[in-house]
């Protein structure tokens, strides 16, 4: 039965950090806690998949799930200019989005960061973090934030986001600690502190990151992962399929080139984890209709001649579909979203 759950908690993951801890954390009956920390800054995209299924798998294997948005460290992280009424409809949106992609189960609980802060123990733990940390190792942690080492000379401020983030573990009594790769450094760092400071050391489970749409090679966590800020690189959950189209037809995808492939990155990380097979329409004159039954038999057939224009509208396709509800769900309950594209246009 084990085995089965840590199937399940290892779905479509990078690395759980460790696995003879998961599995402990899985045959204990006690009620246990996970954690994913998110900060309110802007649309979500596709990539948000990936987390709302982690959330939910966990979520169905008993955990206790926070999602917790990180409205101050979306503050000290810059965005919206600072401001806070702005990162709170963020957060909001947020929420919509993830309900959208699934996550609405007893176990699964929403959480802002603001409210932690009125607690003074909050605060003696990012101290005490801080102090049982160097600056070059919080430096190396500042990446989740999307930022170099180099930008915290600018900023102090910058150099309590990673104890705060590893304050919010322990404050939240985390057991597992879910993230995309680009968490890892700050996972660690509250695996490390824990030891020195007596606290909990929580389990580190990492979801990999999507390439962007435009290509270009993977690069670190913090910089080559799919890109908000480039509308062509990335699928916003409520693109329409005729957005999600369009965006597939530019999409990077050589010809027969497997390696650094975006095209083909989406069908490993979104379509046969949530469809189970990829099915390629084409006229007959072309071949006729393909179906794949795993992301493997794809790679072949790519190398082997499948056109790039096939691949893509083949994805296009099924992702619009897996996108429908978060779609239909954005559209019900548009409010959050209207206020953010209206703010997101102020800026």
């Amino acid at each position: 039965m084990t085995d089965e759950k840590f199937h399940k908690l290892m779905g479509n993951c990078a690395e759980v950090v460790t696995e003879d801890e998961a599995r402990a954390l899985l045959a204990s009956d006690k009620e246990l806690i996970s954690y994913w920390g998110i900060e309110p800054s802007g649309l979500m995209h596709v990539g948000g998949l990936l987390a709302a299924k982690k959330l939910l798998d966990v979520a169905e294997l008993g955990f206790k799930t926070t999602v917790f948005l990180a409205d101050w460290h979306a503050m000290v992280n810059d965005k919206f200019d600072t401001n806070m009424d702005h990162i709170k409809v963020s957060g909001d949106y947020l929420r919509d989005c993830l309900e959208g992609l699934g996550c609405v189960h007893p176990n699964i609980i929403y959480r802002y960061g603001n409210e932690l802060v009125d607690d003074p123990k909050y605060w003696e733990r990012v101290l005490r973090i801080s102090k049982a940390s160097t600056v070059a190792r919080i430096k190396r942690a500042m990446t989740i934030m999307g930022r170099s080492e180099d930008e915290a000379d600018s900023d102090a401020s910058k150099l309590i986001y990673p104890a705060m983030q590893v304050a919010d573990i322990y404050h939240l009594d985390v057991d597992l600690a879910l993230g995309g790769m680009d968490q890892r450094h700050a996972h660690m760092l509250a695996r490390d502190a824990a030891e020195k400071l007596g606290e909990k050391k929580p389990v580190a489970l990492h979801w990999p990151l999507l390439m962007g749409l435009q290509g270009g090679g993977r690069m670190d966590a913090a910089e080559g992962k799919m890109s908000k800020s480039d509308p062509n690189s990335c699928i916003f959950i409520h693109d329409t399929p005729e957005d999600i189209q369009a965006k597939f037809n530019k999409a990077y995808c050589p010809a027969g080139e497997v390696d650094e492939n975006p095209v083909l990155d989406h069908c490993r990380l979104i379509v046969f984890p949530f469809v189970g097979q990829m099915e390629v329409k084409r006229p007959e004159k072309f071949g006729g209709d393909l179906v794949f039954e795993s992301y493997e038999d794809l790679v072949v057939a790519y190398r082997n001649g499948l056109h790039p224009a096939d691949l893509k509208n083949a994805v296009a396709g099924h992702i619009s579909d897996i996108l429908a509800p978060a779609r239909e769900h954005l559209t019900q309950n548009s409010s959050n979203f209207a206020k953010l594209r209206e703010i997101i246009g102020e800026n």
